[in-house]
């Protein structure tokens, strides 16, 4: 079943190389959307694919990269819209 998560990730999640390590998560699973740095110092991601695979994307963000220390993640699920076609990140 495909599924779409909006997520927006708390904590020191910016300058950890948070987004980067979410891309090659994101090719590995292969689950398409978007990271972006929020100007508040979060992380914002949309991701869609497989339910199993969207769910470790969650996962992955939930812990983060090695030096990021993620305390919050904000879930919300959406319809999924397919219009994706790779993981990227937006600036």
């Amino acid at each position: 079943m495909k599924v779409r998560a909006h997520v927006i990730v708390s904590g020191r999640v910016q300058g950890v190389y948070f987004r980067g390590n979410t891309i090659n998560m994101a090719k590995k699973y292969g689950v398409n959307g978007w990271v972006r740095n929020l100007p508040d110092g979060r992380v914002e991601a949309v991701f869609e694919g497989e339910k199993e695979d969207v769910n470790k994307a969650i996962e992955f963000v939930g812990k983060g990269s090695s030096f990021a220390k993620v305390t919050d993640v904000c879930l919300e699920w959406q319809d999924y819209k397919g219009k994706f076609k790779d993981f990227r990140i937006l600036y």
